[in-house]
């Protein structure tokens, strides 16, 4: 096996000589211009200089932990390679190299997005690749649904300010199930206050989901391209990672991922992805500020809602937290070694889920082919009827239906917020009218399931209220043919054209019944032919197109001649008569025959006896 080195980080603690020696060699050999990084991290740890303190703008994950894994030593191929890895030296560079697909295809997407809207960003997929691997293990070997979304939360550690930055609650819950301190959520690790500025919805179901692979790869890339950066330049890159986790540490690990992956990877089933080794994770990036050790301090994270715009310059760090990172003071000892006097906050343990009960439109309903109104929504909650953040929940669709939510998913989970809801993405009708359940359960819970009743109404039928040909020529043929012209014509209603109008085409025998009668079909004459060539005097599959428009197939004529009726018939009566003309062929003219040369034996001459 190739050798994967880790390490671990604690806030304000010095690195081993050991995990300094492992950097020194990582920098030097797979992350070119990091090694004067790692030199003057160990120095500064060595001196004891105390890191400097935690700024306002906290990163990205909150300064949350994170897999310290490095890639192995050996090239997983030569650069430019996607699917096949030659000259691999064992099975674990090769499996290493591989990415999920759907977290792949997240990754690529999210890259060809911002490249249409920030395309001086230069952002390459494989430095939203690397993040991911440090942060979630490439969403946990993959372990996502059909429109990206994780079967599980990933959630970091609580901020309590015990070994990490402390971080009180931002979104009641709502994303990380933590109504008293936040936590980085996800398969990118944002905080909830990070994401409720850089949320992104990726995969077009109309939601901002942390815990969705495609949304949070494109928050990521639009976070790493704020600010005019411009990734292809080594300061922005390294500004921009920075920004996601303030160690300097961090930085190494994702530009050795980076570097890793710009030299070759391949796709591998969701779920099969290697998972980072447990033993192997940081303890957050120093309390969350600049990374320690380094002389420099990086710049705000960048207002989203002005990405060309100056950086403000930092403010102040609170001393006391309300959503922000506190700062300890002398008087207060620092939260990662509480007094006895002042315990370290504890997280509630989680209540117990009793149901799930359907709330919002009581039953959903839609037209064929639509999008549902309302989306099916749960409240998750106790036996007392109180609500249940944090619980995990998942939606089925079930019974005789092509309905399906985005991705052409059947199955979508999502998490309860702080008020215990938690609402699926939107559903959409397929063609198959009728009644159907989306089933809800909580996942890994004994709770009772919720029915979300669903409907499918057939589309309305078109209307038109005047047919008309679309030229006025006169419709002739003779027996035994065809018409060379195509009857073509127009339907409206109200005077504007009356597109997808179902169409009734009968030749009929007279035009003497009512438009509400059914005429009597003729048995001679022309008529159409059906897809195995087939005689056909009746056809009930014809629609007007967009303009609303109708061409007819091709008419043939049998040995009947005289004046034939085609009558035209809407859906809602309303109706068109043509005249058809069918006159005798014209008799080929019979040349007489030729007189042909008899071999008559010619008339020998008599002769004469001579006389003697």
């Amino acid at each position: 096996m190739a050798p994967h080195i880790g390490r671990r980080l604690r806030k304000g603690a010095a690195t081993t000589a050991v995990a300094a020696v492992v950097m020194a060699a990582l920098t030097a050999s797979q992350a070119p211009g990091l090694a004067s990084t790692a030199r003057d991290r160990h120095h500064d740890s060595a001196a004891g200089e105390t890191p400097a303190p935690p700024s306002a703008d906290t990163p990205i994950d909150g300064g949350s932990s994170y897999h310290t894994d490095l890639p192995p030593l050996q090239k997983p191929g030569k650069p430019g390679t996607s699917i096949d890895l030659p000259g691999l030296p064992d099975d674990a560079a090769a499996a290493e190299a591989g990415i999920p697909a759907t977290v792949l295809d997240a990754y690529k997407k999210a890259e060809s997005a911002l490249k249409d809207s920030k395309p001086g960003c230069n952002l390459p997929w494989q430095l939203l690749a690397a993040i991911g691997k440090v942060e979630s293990g490439q969403a946990g070997g993959g372990r996502v649904d059909a429109e990206g979304t994780t079967y599980r939360p990933i959630l970091g550690p609580v901020l309590n300010g015990n070994g990490f930055a402390r971080i009180t609650d931002t979104d009641g819950g709502a994303y990380d199930g933590d109504a008293t301190h936040d936590r980085a959520v996800g398969p990118m690790q944002f905080i909830p206050s990070t994401w409720a500025t850089w949320g992104r919805d990726g995969n077009g179901d109309g939601e901002k989901n942390p815990n969705n692979i495609y949304d949070a790869a494109l928050a990521a890339g639009a976070y790493l391209c704020a600010g005019n950066r411009d990734l292809s330049v080594k300061a922005d890159l390294d500004e921009a990672i920075l920004g996601y986790n303030r160690s300097r540490e961090y930085l190494a690990t994702v530009l050795s991922w980076f570097e890793y992956y710009k030299k070759g990877t391949h796709e591998v089933p969701d779920g099969t992805g290697v998972l980072p080794d447990p033993d192997k994770n940081s303890g957050g990036s120093d309390g969350g500020g600049n990374g320690g050790g380094g002389s420099e301090s990086p710049r705000p994270l960048p207002d989203p809602t002005e990405p060309g715009g100056d950086h403000s310059p930092t403010p102040e760090p609170p001393t006391t937290g309300d959503g922000g990172v506190e700062t300890p003071s002398p008087e207060t000892p620092s939260p990662e070694t509480p007094s006895p006097e002042t315990p370290s906050p504890e997280t509630p343990a989680p209540a117990t889920v009793a149901r799930l009960k359907a709330v919002g439109a009581a039953k959903l309903t839609a037209t064929a082919g639509e999008q549902f109104a309302d989306k099916p929504q749960v409240r998750a909650e106790t036996a007392a009827g109180k609500p249940v953040a944090g619980v995990w929940v998942q939606y089925e669709i079930r019974g005789e239906t092509d309905a399906r939510f985005p991705w052409n998913a059947t199955r979508v989970s999502r998490m309860t917020g702080s008020d215990g809801t938690a609402t699926a993405p939107v559903l959409r009708a397929g063609e198959t009218t009728g009644s159907f359940t989306v089933r809800v359960t909580a996942v890994g819970r004994t709770a009772t399931a919720a029915d979300i009743a669903a409907t499918v109404k057939a589309r309305p039928v078109p209307q038109a209220d005047a047919l008309a040909r679309a030229d006025d020529k006169d419709l002739k043929a003779e027996t035994g043919g065809s018409f060379a012209d195509a009857v073509g014509v127009k339907a409206s209603y109200k005077g504007k054209a009356a597109a997808g109008v179902p169409v009734t085409a009968t030749m009929i025998v007279d035009d003497a019944a009512k438009a509400t009668d059914k005429p009597t079909e003729n048995d001679k004459g022309p008529y159409f032919k059906d897809a195995k060539g087939k005689t056909v005097r009746t056809l009930t599959t014809l629609k007007t197109d967009a303009t609303g428009k109708l061409v007819l197939p091709k008419i043939y004529t049998d040995d009947h001649a005289g004046t034939f009726l085609l009558r035209l018939t809407t859906a809602d009566g309303t109706t068109l008569t043509i005249e058809l003309t069918v006159t005798e062929r014209a008799a080929q003219p019979t040349e007489p025959p030729s007189a042909e040369p008899t071999d008559q034996p010619s008339a020998e001459p008599t002769s004469t006896p001579s006389a003697q």
